[in-house]
């Protein structure tokens, strides 16, 4: 427990239990992205239910360049996550990754990710939307949403209070690679375009030291 230093009659303001969101646009993307396409098209064409079947491989496993590149980026990402986050010794940590081949319509349910540290998303291509037919002004087509992690903290909402607005919504464009903690629960709204939407999600999964066991 930490004791106020405040001044008298100045008030002071401490944001508390933040949720730290990374977004960052890889440098390299206009090259890697159309080898990454490709790639994941033929292995999305050769496994049945690539998409959701997403615990039987890691992506990152494979020694494929474009793969290799991204896993390097990602890597770094985590690193620079962590000494934002003000964690200043080292961690070790697993990435397991899959693709994400997203057809007109196809979208991804409310979820978080259970057993990891953070969670991220790649975009490899991102179809423009905005020729698609919608039929309706409410699917965000192709678009991201995270949700406030306090249960029910959106009741005390007004307008313009960032703390307690309940929805984060980002459109993510060709290059874009998102960070969160996994504990967040998001969605993927429907991809509405004729070209598939692609992307490559990950999990950090901490490895654990024999310093860190009790005896």
């Amino acid at each position: 427990m930490s004791q106020s230093e405040n001044t008298p009659g100045k008030p002071e303001f401490k944001q508390l239990w933040p949720t730290q969101f990374m977004s960052l646009s890889l440098p390299g993307h206009d090259t890697a992205n159309p080898v990454l396409a490709d790639h994941l098209l033929e292995q999305n064409i050769a496994r049945d239910d690539m998409t959701v079947d997403y615990t039987s491989d890691n992506l990152f496993m494979t020694d494929h360049p474009a793969v290799i590149w991204l896993r390097q980026c990602c890597d770094r990402a985590v690193l620079d996550y962590a000494r934002h986050a003000g964690i200043d010794y080292d961690l070790e940590w697993i990435l397991q990754g899959w693709a994400n081949v997203n057809m007109r319509g196809d979208y991804h349910n409310l979820h978080n990710h259970p057993h990891s540290w953070l969670s991220g998303t790649y975009y490899v291509s991102v179809p423009d939307q905005s020729d698609a037919d919608t039929f309706r002004s409410d699917l965000n087509p192709s678009a991201i949403s995270f949700f406030d992690p306090r249960p029910q903290a959106n009741m005390n909402s007004i307008r313009n209070d960032g703390q307690v607005d309940a929805e984060h919504r980002l459109l993510p464009k060709n290059g874009d690679l998102f960070l969160w903690p996994a504990f967040l629960h998001h969605l993927v709204h429907p991809n509405m375009a004729e070209m598939p939407r692609i992307s490559i999600s990950f999990n950090v999964v901490l490895k654990w030291k024999n310093d860190y066991i009790p005896r």
